[in-house]
């Protein structure tokens, strides 16, 4: 073994310092549970590595030399200690968590960009992440809290809390306002709609509560998620409608402008609900999203 390393095996010194303990091999093997052949090599290879003998070998006996009763008196302690801070560390409570079943469109453009709160707020709760678009009642994986619009889909168990008011606005990319103006909904057949294929009813839905005549755009293209439409729409492709909950930084930042923002559709609400026997975690996650809403 080379001489020149920081550290010694390890090992090795615990298997000494047992044996130094004892003034025996044999009593070491027993108790660490090995054979006192393994006992004798690994104070063999450690006392190669030191370039030194650390027992006097006699028949039936063994006394530590100077340089034995010296690493034993230094090392010991130093070997407790790292025993005491593995032992402190393995105490610690883990990291809680609360599982979070949410769209893949409300997670990507509401609530991933606020979970840096969240975890700054508590950092102990680790919050993980299930996106799905199925029902929470009809959900395939565990979850403590989810998130939905609407009172319909959920297990009975479940109590329900509205946090999110929500509606349905226009939005475009600026440059694309500026190419091809919309000053009246008239004047959306100049443009290409944006749909999503979960929300394919928005555009008549729309229409009808605003009492529009039937719109016959340029042309129509459509996406499976709305995160999906609102990056065509910040890319210039057309003119999307939207949920105002996921219009994320996207107006604040100038990507997106709202070109007729009276035009607008109320929806439904947006609800979280507890799993039965959920944890505080998932509680103080609920109390965060309120907090959130408000502001």
């Amino acid at each position: 073994m080379s001489r020149g390393a920081s550290l010694p095996p390890l090992n090795a010194l615990r298997v000494f310092l047992v044996a130094a303990r004892h003034r025996s091999f044999s009593r070491a093997a027993v108790e660490l549970n090995v054979t006192h052949g393994a006992v004798s090599r690994q104070v063999r290879n450690l006392e190669e590595f030191l370039g030194v003998a650390l027992f006097e070998r006699q028949i039936r006996k063994i006394s530590l030399t100077a340089e034995g009763q010296q690493l034993f008196a230094e090392s010991s302690p130093a070997l407790e200690q790292v025993g005491s801070a593995v032992r402190a560390v393995m105490a610690r409570p883990p990291a809680r968590a609360v599982r979070i079943n949410a769209r893949p469109s409300f997670a990507v453009r509401w609530l991933i960009p606020r979970l840096p709160d969240f975890v700054a707020r508590y950092p102990r709760i680790e919050p993980q992440l299930v996106t799905s678009t199925l029902s929470p009642e009809k959900a395939t994986e565990a979850f403590d809290i989810a998130i939905r619009r609407g009172v319909e889909g959920w297990p009975p168990a479940f109590k329900v809390q509205p946090f999110l008011e929500d509606e349905l606005i226009l939005v475009m990319a600026p440059s694309l306002l500026k190419a091809k103006a919309v000053s009246d909904a008239p004047s959306l057949a100049a443009h290409v709609l944006l749909a999503c294929k979960s929300r394919r009813q928005d555009w008549d839905d729309w229409r009808q509560h605003l009492g529009l005549s039937r719109l016959k755009p340029a042309r129509r293209l459509q996406f499976d998620h709305i995160h999906l439409v609102l990056q065509a729409a910040v890319d210039g492709l057309g003119v999307a409608l939207t949920p105002t909950s996921l219009l994320g930084g996207d107006v604040a930042q100038g990507r997106l402008v709202c070109p007729l923002p009276r035009l607008r559709l109320p929806l439904q609400s947006i609800y979280y609900g507890c799993a039965p026997g959920a944890g505080r975690e998932a509680r103080l996650f609920a109390d965060w999203l309120d907090t959130q809403a408000a502001a």
